[in-house]
């Protein structure tokens, strides 16, 4: 059962950038496709991005995109979140998951991490 670590939260001010990792313990982590999703205070968890095993396959939600970039480093087991231009709204805290393919990490991802804060202030 592969465990998920996210680390790289923060504190930010409004049009800054941040960088979130997530470390996979499974070696075999390139099976994996990998997303992150977050979850604001009192809202439901909502999907950010997610991207294929190889790395070749990305997609993001509608209020990320060409904002946040997503990608992964299958020698290191890890994933990172590009977060560029973030907005008040972008304050939550950002989880980590892991599925066999993009569309079950969207829908129904069976890994999930801890989860990283991050906050960003006008």
């Amino acid at each position: 059962q592969v465990q998920l670590v996210e680390s790289g939260g923060g504190l930010v001010q409004a049009g800054g950038s941040l960088r979130l990792s997530c470390r996979a313990s499974e070696r075999t982590f390139r099976t994996y496709a990998m997303g992150w999703f977050r979850q604001a205070p009192g809202k439901e968890r909502v999907y950010v991005a997610a991207i294929s095993r190889s790395g070749g396959s990305t997609d993001y939600s509608d209020s990320v995109k060409g904002r946040f970039t997503i990608s992964r480093d299958n020698a290191m087991n890890t994933v990172h979140l590009q977060m560029n231009s973030l907005k008040p709204e972008d304050t939550a805290a950002y989880y980590c998951a892991a599925d066999n393919t993009i569309s079950q990490v969207k829908w129904a991802s069976d890994y999930w991490g801890q989860g990283t804060q991050v906050t960003v202030s006008s």
